[in-house]
């Protein structure tokens, strides 16, 4: 929004948050695009960049326009707007929005609100071509910039090289991890012996895509609370699960994302109408949390064996798997040319 200053404030941003040290992402949308008068909707009178069916150009989830991939001036369109935020403002990378609303023509929809592909299927074959044709444009030209794409089914190959079949983004959004993860830690102590698998379940596809651990936006608002009211037990015990969750997911194979307030365990759900909480910090427990989440991200940057080999299943070894009436689990992880450590 121009409320935030004008283009070129932007890219000075960029260039200070880089000689900071602070690589800087964007959320990238291709997935929908407002109807609002000031848009792309209808541009020159007619479905230009949309579907005119509503079946394919009508998104119900977001009351918003949904691309039309196959024609060769929108996707022409779309991957010279990536590039354009690589080249000209120097981002480190894209995460891309809402990939598996794109890649299913029968996303969010009851029968008879879609139309199969030509093969009689539900797959949008004209996006996966975008988003391959995107991923091979970025990754091409801009060495060291990484595409993440927020997608939560099971399709294959996401993050496999476009040229192998794959989709060709860097890494993906694992929701399995985080859902299955916060229902355990919600569970009461005595009762996650028989939940022991909401843990150890996700080393079994861990490997199977370049993952990042999300402990995203969605999970702290529209009434589902902060990530501290979701821990159980007391507030002693809620401070205590949290910190040990924490550990838990550094120690983790795949690479770590936390929404803001998380990381001085902010009390109140999250709203875009007003400030975090800093105040909290004025609290040990929470400045606590503040500062094991810094000593965590240090400890990740110069461990090699917690980071450069997240994606590689042989790098990661269990050492206690099934002590369930104890809630503990070990595992190793190993670097080339590093000490193993043990989690």
């Amino acid at each position: 929004s121009a409320r935030f200053g004008d283009p070129e404030g932007f890219a000075r941003f960029v260039d200070g948050a880089h000689r900071a040290g602070v690589s800087v992402l964007i959320d990238w949308v291709p997935a929908h695009f407002p109807t609002d008068e000031h848009g792309l909707a209808h541009f020159d009178g007619t479905a230009l960049y949309e579907h005119e069916d509503p079946r394919l150009g009508f998104h119900p989830d977001w009351n918003t326009a949904i691309y039309n991939f196959g024609r060769r001036e929108v996707a022409s369109f779309l991957v010279n707007n990536a590039l354009f935020w690589a080249e000209r403002y120097h981002v480190d990378g894209l995460r891309v929005d809402a990939v598996a609303s794109m890649l299913y023509r029968d996303y969010s929809r009851k029968a008879g609100e879609w139309i199969p592909n030509q093969e009689g299927g539900r797959e949008n074959w004209e996006a996966v071509d975008f988003l391959r044709a995107t991923n091979k444009a970025l990754y091409g030209t801009h060495q060291g910039i990484v595409t993440i794409a927020e997608e939560s089914t099971a399709w294959p190959g996401v993050t496999l090289p476009a040229h192998e079949g794959g989709l060709g983004f860097g890494f993906k959004w694992s929701m399995g991890f985080m859902h299955d993860t916060l229902r355990y830690m919600a569970r009461d102590p005595v009762h996650r012996r028989y939940h022991h698998d909401d843990i150890t379940f996700g080393l079994m596809y861990a490997f199977s895509e370049n993952f990042v651990l999300p402990l995203s936006h969605d999970e702290v608002v529209h009434g589902k609370g902060s990530l501290l009211a979701k821990m159980s037990g007391d507030d002693w015990q809620k401070f205590a699960n949290l910190r040990a969750y924490y550990g838990l997911m550094w120690g983790y194979p795949g690479k770590k994302l936390l929404f803001m307030g998380q990381e001085f365990a902010q009390r109140r759900e999250w709203s875009e109408d007003r400030s975090l909480d800093w105040e909290l910090r004025d609290a040990p427990a929470h400045e606590g949390v503040r500062t094991l989440v810094r000593d965590l991200n240090r400890l990740y940057r110069e461990t090699p064996a917690l980071h450069a080999r997240d994606c590689e299943a042989e790098a990661v070894g269990w050492l206690i798997v099934d002590d369930r009436a104890n809630s503990v689990f070990g595992w190793i992880r190993r670097a080339p040319g590093a000490p193993d450590i043990v989690v």
